[in-house]
């Protein structure tokens, strides 16, 4: 480093350009250039002891990384700052170097050894016993070269190692996970005795010491079909290894340098590739083509009849007395009056990015749009009405009070006519306010409202309260009349009374 600092230095560089060309710093080269040859190496052979400051605190280091060998420099120095407050003041990175020459001294390696885990070769498994499957994930570019994250889900029959893959570019739900399966098995022509998974959350919420707890959709599904799901331990990933293996296969095989255009599009070319690659070549284990093993497996396996094989998509909710559900950490609204207590409940399916709500009846109560986010109300507007009422037996109910109104009929005729939509509304709300106003002030709102062609029962009601407000106004601002009992000559020739004013002063004193 001294020759090639005194080289650059000759070549016409400065202190500041030679730190920056050798990534030294520029005190350095500038005790390096103070020197000729002969005093550098002598500089150079000098044996330089330094005191070390933490020596005395050698004996305590040691005793620590023998009990806990795992300890990082970071630990050892709270542990000596903890244990030793007159510990001198001395850079990180010192404790750092002492640490680690305590570790090579004592030979005291950072890493524990883990404890080795003993493998078995298992025999392979019989034809249609089993199949394992598992969820992945890759970033691929799109056209515009921009980043598109997918989703895969993969299952392989243990066996023939026959594979399957299906792909979307959102997350899979428990729904989703459902449509996977038949689409797998309808791939494989038919359904194994068991199906081995991860503890994933989409298929399980808790393992519950043995007695595992599925998600309410993959429950209804695995108890309709034929297969029995298996769940791995916790941390295992090598139990479920041939699926694990797929994924990887997938990642690295298929997806790797592929341009992203559509979820439609990528499913079909993974088909073309399991046939042509996947299933297609000799398995690198089995020295096998899993598609000629699994021509001998498929007679093996549980016939699958697709959708009719399906349990019923539709899952029971519990009303809240809001006339909402709770589905996936969002409230959807119904119809008022669908809460008639405690047990009510409807029943719920999902296709694509709609909910659809039913009674116990199974009609279709409401279709909302299924929310991607979490504590939102989704509204309809629409359920806020009060709908126990049939519209027919409503406008008989409106017709009877306005019978006695001229103008009633044409009115009625247009308003049904016109606001057919919001008709019910408008009934609902004459209903309500015709039997607090006087007949005399309908009528007259009416004829206002037929000769404007305002057809409209808030119009109605309001101009109809407004005459009425009008008219008592009127009443409590009129003056008052005094009646007058007896013969009026008589009374216009009496005198009144008169009282002497030295009664007055008497009360004034």
């Amino acid at each position: 480093m001294w020759y090639k600092v005194n080289e650059l230095n000759t070549k016409g560089l400065n202190k500041s350009q030679i730190s920056f060309e050798l990534g030294l710093d520029r005190s350095t080269v500038r005790k390096y250039l103070s020197m000729d040859e002969a005093s550098f190496m002598e500089w150079v052979s000098e044996v330089r002891h330094r005191p070390k400051k933490l020596k005395e605190y050698a004996n305590f280091v040691k005793t620590a990384l023998e009990s806990h060998p795992y300890l990082s420099a970071s630990q050892v120095e709270d542990w000596l700052k903890e244990h030793y407050p007159d510990l001198p003041q001395v850079h990180s990175k010192t404790v750092y170097n002492f640490v680690e020459q305590v570790r090579r001294e004592h030979q005291i390696p950072k890493k524990m050894q883990k404890a080795v885990r003993v493998y078995a070769n298992l025999p392979e498994t019989a034809y249609g016993d089993q199949a394992q499957a598992d969820f992945g994930s890759f970033n691929m570019q799109d056209p515009n070269g921009d980043r598109r994250k997918v989703y895969f889900f993969t299952m392989v029959l243990s066996r023939s190692r026959q594979k399957f893959a299906y792909f979307q570019s959102k997350p899979f739900t428990s729904a989703d996970t459902v449509d996977a399966h038949n689409r797998a098995f309808a791939y494989f022509q038919g359904q194994p005795d068991k199906v081995l998974y991860d503890q994933d959350r989409v298929l399980m919420v808790d393992e519950n010491l043995g007695d595992l707890i599925l998600t309410r959709e993959f429950q209804q599904y695995s108890s309709g079909m034929k297969f029995t799901p298996v769940f791995c331990r916790k941390a295992d990933p090598e139990s479920n290894g041939k699926v694990e293996n797929v994924v990887g296969f997938v990642k690295k095989n298929f997806l790797r340098g592929r341009t992203y255009r559509e979820d439609a599009s990528l499913n079909e070319s993974c088909l073309a590739w399991l046939a042509r690659t996947g299933n297609g070549k000799i398995h690198a284990g089995t020295k096998k083509v899993p598609h000629q093993e699994w021509l001998f497996e498929r007679g093996s396996l549980h016939p699958f009849y697709g959708q009719q094989q399906t349990v019923n998509s539709l899952m029971s909710y519990k009303v809240r007395k809001d006339n909402t559900i709770n589905y996936k950490g969002n409230f959807y609204t119904l119809p008022l009056g669908t809460y008639q207590g405690a047990d009510t409940s409807v029943l719920l399916k999902v296709e694509a990015d709609r909910l659809y709500l039913y009674s116990k009846s199974e009609s279709l109560l409401t279709v909302h749009t299924l929310s991607m986010e979490r504590g939102q109300t989704v509204r309809n507007t629409d359920h806020r009405r009060d709908k126990s009422q049939s519209l027919e037996t409503l406008q008989a109910e409106v017709y009877g009070l306005l019978k006695d109104i001229p103008l009633h009929r044409e009115f009625m005729e247009h308003l049904t006519m016109e606001k057919q939509r919001y008709l019910r509304d408008n009934l609902l709300l004459i209903k309500r306010k015709c039997p607090s106003i006087r007949a005399e002030f309908m009528e007259q709102a009416m004829r206002l409202c037929v000769e404007g062609s305002m057809f409209n029962a808030k119009t109605l009601v309001q101009t109809a309260l407004h005459y009425q407000a009008e008219s008592c106004a009127l009443q409590s601002t009129a003056v008052p009349q005094v009646s007058i009992s007896g013969n009026l000559p008589e009374l216009l020739d009496s005198q009144p009374q008169t009282s002497k004013i030295s009664t007055y002063q008497k009360l004034m004193q």
